[in-house]
């Protein structure tokens, strides 16, 4: 039954993403019955339902309209297969890498904003359709509506009426009847009510008979030439296809608790691509639509993407022929329904209400999807990612320690100094714990932290406590080998306790624990404590210090200095 379902869904969906394409509308029909079963078969997700896209088709016709072929043309259908053959390629290599954590690094709020300029510029290239007037092709966002608003005296009453008729009919079945397949029903009725004004008479156009064939052979052009030409473009195309697609499965997974494995699902995509290039389908992806269908319907396994496709290329070879009487502006009513539901609404909402940085990163992905070639608006979206990811990463949280007895237990445990007002400070000794990897984007805010309490606090002696410590690189480690030489050289020490045992590792294959010296490391801080304020510490002060901070305290000699390599206090490695 979920596969009859969505193939009934994809039916009216499959026509009308061919059509914002610029593909011939069998061409949505074909990608819809080949992709899905090699990406059910190959992937990871069991309710992922792949198929021809709203963003995916966008871009394709983004794409290859850039190159001057007209649409449907046979130059413009070869280098759209082409495309989608070097999408699934980029695709296969992602999941033979074992990237699958790629999508991971595209931010959320990215692939909205991206969505949402999308049905902007999808809404904007039916205007023609639904009002019945020429518009040149290939121009710009701005242009295409000064053109539209000069020819609004110029449009056809009947198009416009019949786009209207089809819109409200499939958005009154959607509220009224949600269980019916709404946007079918409408094409269905939208194609009625064109007859009955008269047909091609009065000027409405038909979409044409579809093939009653399955899909068939195609050969992408493997020129050399060719591939050095759309290779960039592809790689885009790759890229959405793969956040589209993990995104959707990991929505729906969380619903049925499958686990999701990413390199899986990339492989699935890719060679799916790479399959349909053969077989007349352009790119496709996963569908929230009929994969939240097929998911309701009851789909337990794989199987039901395969029937989808089956029982669609059942209902093609039976209904092809009644295309004929489907008339364009209706299919422009239906592709401006897509539109709207493409919108996150919902989530615009609450990024605007969230966050500043957020919505930041939403309005400026928006507006360079209208504004840039939809390829570089997604490297953009994916560059802006990597920097809001770094820009977060570089200023991690130092959290500075003093010991605080419970009444209780008369026993002392670190606390944040910032929770407690009432605890002493050691003048002399600095407890931090870092909340953050250091790496090359947090090394320098970490060091600047580090001189500021020896400059203005007098602190010579630093113990980093490396519990939120989750990875260290090389730029990280030099950065601590120069600042414990500076305080060793000031007479005091930088300390470690309790690192992770992969942060530990790369500090000893490093040979950074040498240069330091593995005196400096601790297997726990009560051991770091104990040895830094009974050995390291200028007892002369702590005798004058009013404070008594540490258990240990007590037990500090009457003098003080560096802690000696003879003593043992190295760490296991």
């Amino acid at each position: 039954m979920a596969g009859l379902t969505g193939a009934v869904i994809v039916l009216p969906q499959g026509v009308a993403f061919a059509t914002i394409a610029g593909l011939p509308p069998q061409y949505g029909l074909y990608t819809a019955m080949v992709t899905p079963v090699i990406a059910a078969l190959f992937g990871s997700s069991l309710h992922l339902i792949s198929g021809p896209t709203t963003a995916i088709s966008i871009v394709i016709f983004s794409t290859v309209s850039t190159h001057g072929f007209a649409p449907e043309s046979p130059e413009f259908i070869s280098t759209a297969l082409t495309i989608t053959f070097l999408a699934g390629v980029y695709q296969l290599a992602f999941a033979l890498a074992r990237l699958g954590a790629l999508v991971n690094f595209v931010s959320h709020t990215v692939v909205i904003g991206f969505t949402a300029g999308a049905a902007i510029l999808i809404a904007t290239s039916q205007m023609k359709n639904v009002l019945g007037v020429e518009i040149p092709r290939g121009e710009s966002f701005l242009h295409t509506w000064m053109d539209i608003f000069h020819q609004l005296p110029d449009m056809n009453v009947f198009i416009l009426a019949v786009a209207l008729v089809t819109l409200v009919i499939a958005l009154l079945i959607k509220f009224f009847l949600p269980r019916l397949p709404n946007m079918l029903i409408a094409l269905i009725l939208g194609s009625t009510f064109a007859v009955m004004l008269g047909g091609e008479v009065v000027g409405i156009n038909f979409v044409g008979e579809i093939p009653a064939t399955l899909p068939p052979l195609s050969a992408p052009d493997f020129s050399l030439s060719t591939i050095k030409m759309l290779a960039p473009q592809a790689f885009a195309v790759a890229l959405l296809g793969l956040i589209e697609a993990v995104s959707i499965s990991r929505a729906i997974a969380a619903k049925s608790h499958q686990r999701i494995d990413g390199n899986q699902e990339f492989f699935g995509q890719g060679l799916s691509n790479v399959v349909g290039s053969f077989f007349s389908s352009y790119a496709g992806s996963g569908s929230f639509t009929r994969s939240g269908v097929n998911y309701s319907a009851g789909a337990q396994t794989p199987m039901s993407a395969i029937f989808a496709a089956g029982f669609l290329a059942l209902i093609i070879l039976l209904v092809a022929p009644l295309t004929a009487y489907l008339p364009i502006a209706a299919m422009g009513g239906i592709i401006m329904l897509v539109a709207y539901n493409l919108i996150n609404f919902e989530h615009i909402k609450k990024i605007m209400a969230t966050s500043r940085a957020e919505t930041s990163v939403l309005l400026t992905t928006f507006f360079a999807t209208l504004f840039l070639h939809l390829e570089f608006a997604i490297y953009f979206g994916v560059l802006l990612s990597l920097v809001i990811f770094l820009a977060r990463t570089s200023i991690p949280d130092i959290v500075s320690l003093s010991p605080d007895k419970d009444p209780d237990t008369n026993k002392r445990s670190l606390v944040k100094e910032s929770a407690a007002e009432h605890l002493a400070e050691c003048p002399q000794l600095k407890i931090v714990r870092i909340d953050m990897s250091i790496y090359f984007g947090s090394a320098n805010h970490i060091q600047r932290y580090l001189h500021r309490a020896t400059e203005k606090e007098g602190i010579k002696h630093i113990l980093i406590i490396g519990t939120g410590i989750n990875f260290i690189d090389l730029s990280g480690a030099e950065m601590l080998e120069q600042e414990s030489d500076r305080l060793q050289e000031e007479g005091g020490g930088l300390y470690f306790g309790e690192l992770k045992p992969k942060v530990n590792n790369f500090i000893h294959h490093g040979h950074f624990d040498e240069h330091i010296g593995a005196q400096y490391f601790f297997e726990e801080k009560k051991d770091a404590i104990h040895k830094i304020v009974t050995v390291a510490l200028d007892h002369s002060i702590c005798q004058s210090c009013p404070h008594r901070v540490f258990d240990e305290c007590h037990e500090a000699p009457l003098s003080g200095g560096k802690i000696m390599e003879t003593i043992d206090m190295t760490r296991e490695s």
